[in-house]
């Protein structure tokens, strides 16, 4: 399996966790998102600010080009990223016309009870709700239930990644 991944969703929802687990398995690479944000972008989400559409499109673009640039290689990569709207996700893939999004999905109890769990991150648990009135579930992704177990995911993933290949 190669290819272009976008393991997507909200705050809290796994993708790091996921696309690593996901990129281990498969051999490939992994990246996250989080870790191209200016120093700009982290410290608005510090504070409990959502980020506005213009603060993201420089970010959006420097991911689209990392993703082009390994869209060639031999090996799956896979990006941990938001991309909550339509629009960015265009952006991610632009001249990307075999990229696929695993999108995370959960509810949002589930998905809170993580932030307030996690520490070491810039993202609040109080922008949980702002993240799910935002989201724009896509429609063509490989959906996982993250109230799955870790091995679940993984069989979830290479059976309906699998099946979109056929």
């Amino acid at each position: 399996m190669n290819g272009v991944f976008i393991v997507m969703g909200v705050s809290g929802s796994g993708k790091t966790t996921v696309a690593h687990m996901l990129a281990r398995a498969t051999g490939g690479d992994w990246l996250d998102a989080d870790d191209f944000h200016p120093a700009e972008n982290k410290a608005k989400m510090s504070a409990g600010v959502p980020l506005t559409d213009d603060d993201r499109w420089p970010w959006l673009d420097l991911l689209n080009a990392k993703l082009r640039s390994a869209a060639g290689e031999t090996r799956p990569v896979f990006l941990a990223c938001s991309a909550l709207k339509q629009k960015y996700r265009d952006r991610l893939v632009a001249g990307l016309p075999r990229a696929r999004f695993v999108y995370l999905k959960g509810s949002f109890e589930l998905i809170h009870s993580r932030l307030v769990h996690r520490s070491h991150h810039f993202m609040p648990a109080s922008l949980l709700e702002s993240q799910f009135a935002d989201l724009e579930e896509p429609k063509d992704a490989i959906v996982l239930d993250i109230s799955r177990t870790d091995d679940q995911l993984l069989e979830d993933f290479q059976r309906l990644a699998r099946a979109g290949e056929a």
